[in-house]
């Protein structure tokens, strides 16, 4: 019934010459989420981690993928019962009915991921890109923002195609570190004890909820991939395939990469470098020139920032179809179909942000923002099941979600006040922007009929 639905689908799209086009299939959708939670985040955490944990940075990353598929179940769900652009804010829409908590869901997650391609645009113009050119950073940025906005005004396709191949580039430069592991445990140049020492003066529960907190950065992205629903050919077939496939893969992927950062390279150089992998590949036995590394560092971070983009349009693009915000955001690119104007407002976001904040606040804004909204999607996902759809659907187990609410919520907890502020802070503006479009469309308040039909 899915297959059937998304052919009809696809073909009322194609008659009214509107809307999105459905040219995402399951592998390219694994590509999609692979990519995304790969992203920069391997490439630059580990050494941050170390400075929190000390040389045991695996485990807190085991624990952060055990609780983002206790979210992931809840999506997958969610996704395959209402597969259409608008993602998370389309479920809190559906589950309370509450016009300002849709609005400010939608206005946190499209924060997270324009908020999250800043900071893998700072990341790019940083010390791997260092390595070929000193350029002012800012200045780098902004011209690597511009390029991955013209790959999306191109095309889904296109975009999501180009992300498949950096996938398989920075992929590639997972396995060189996992094979150097590899090596320097066969030949006895690494120190796998390292792997299991905590660093001295906490308890190594302490140490691991704030590795945790911190790891989770590596983990975020396989939300996103809910916002080209409305892209995917068979939704409710493809995204459980290619979300779990996706997530196990990285999984395994980052618990062998940070077993061997840590094994090969000592715990005080690894935390002091702002590219672990590259201390991991010069320190290994393995001949890789630290120039090719870096270039497949900087596809990572395009990857990552590209995927976020494309989130984050995505999702202005189907609230606007939803009349959450206004119906501007809704046009599209003539012959292309990308949702243009969402992408350049989105664009003008990200500009602002990299003008404005450095790494390290921009990575830990968007986990807090992220950790909002995971509390209040695996709630909607119990509240929906009164929701009956006349089609085939993923079904969480009931304790996932459960879980991952507490969890999501405990997590939030753990953060610096200084994160708090610039949380609160995104809070704020979205409050004045709900206000502006209350006063200029003159809606507020419970959502009607026609709009939870939508």
């Amino acid at each position: 019934m899915a297959s059937t639905e998304a052919t009809a689908g696809d073909r009322q799209s194609d008659e009214q010459g509107a809307g999105l086009k459905r040219t995402i299939g399951t592998r390219l959708l694994f590509f999609f989420i692979l990519g995304d939670i790969l992203g920069g985040g391997i490439y630059a955490l580990p050494g941050e981690v170390a400075a929190e944990v000390g040389g045991a940075i695996w485990i807190p990353f085991t624990v952060a993928f055990v609780l983002a598929l206790l979210t992931a179940t809840a999506y997958a769900e969610l996704v395959t019962k209402y597969p259409v652009a608008a993602g998370a804010a389309l479920y809190v829409h559906k589950a309370f009915r509450i016009r300002f908590l849709t609005f400010m869901v939608a206005f946190l997650v499209m924060s997270s991921g324009v908020t999250s391609a800043s900071a893998l645009a700072k990341a790019f113009a940083g010390d791997y890109f260092a390595t070929f050119f000193d350029l002012p950073i800012i200045g780098i940025s902004l011209v690597f923002i511009a390029l991955v906005t013209l790959v999306n005004l191109r095309g889904i396709a296109e975009s999501v195609t180009l992300n498949a191949a950096f996938t398989l580039i920075e992929v590639t430069g997972l396995l060189i570190i996992i094979v150097i592991g590899i090596l320097s445990l066969v030949g006895g140049t690494g120190d796998p004890g390292r792997a299991l020492e905590f660093k001295a003066g906490s308890s190594p529960l302490a140490l691991v909820i704030a590795g945790t907190t911190l790891s989770f950065y590596a983990l975020i992205g396989f939300e996103d991939s809910v916002n080209v629903a409305e892209e995917t050919r068979e939704p409710s077939r493809a995204f459980p395939r290619a979300l779990f496939g996706g997530m196990i893969t990285a999984g395994v992927i980052y618990l062998l990469v940070t077993f061997t950062s840590s094994m090969v390279v000592e715990t005080g150089a690894l935390s002091g470098s702002d590219a672990p992998l590259l201390e991991v590949v010069k320190a290994g036995t393995l001949s890789v020139p630290l120039t090719l590394f870096s270039v497949i560092a900087l596809f990572a971070l395009a990857n990552g920032a590209l995927i976020n983009m494309i989130m984050a349009s995505r999702l202005v693009y189907g609230m606007a179809n939803q009349g959450i915000v206004p119906r501007l955001f809704s046009r599209v690119l003539p012959g292309r179909r990308t949702p243009w104007t969402a992408i350049i407002f989105t664009t003008a976001l990200a500009v602002m942000l990299i003008i404005t904040g450095d790494l390290g606040v921009l990575a830990d804004t968007t986990v807090m923002l992220l950790l909002i909204v995971f509390t209040i999607v695996n709630v909607c996902v119990l509240v929906l099941r009164k929701d009956p759809v006349d089609h085939d659907h993923f079904h969480a187990p009931t304790i996932g979600p459960i879980i991952g609410a507490l969890v999501s919520a405990f997590l939030i907890t753990q953060n610096e006040a200084a994160i708090y502020l610039r949380a609160g802070i995104i809070i704020l503006i979205g409050l004045v922007f709900y206000g502006i479009n209350v006063a200029v469309g003159g809606r507020g308040g419970e959502l009607d009929a026609k709009e939870m039909a939508g």
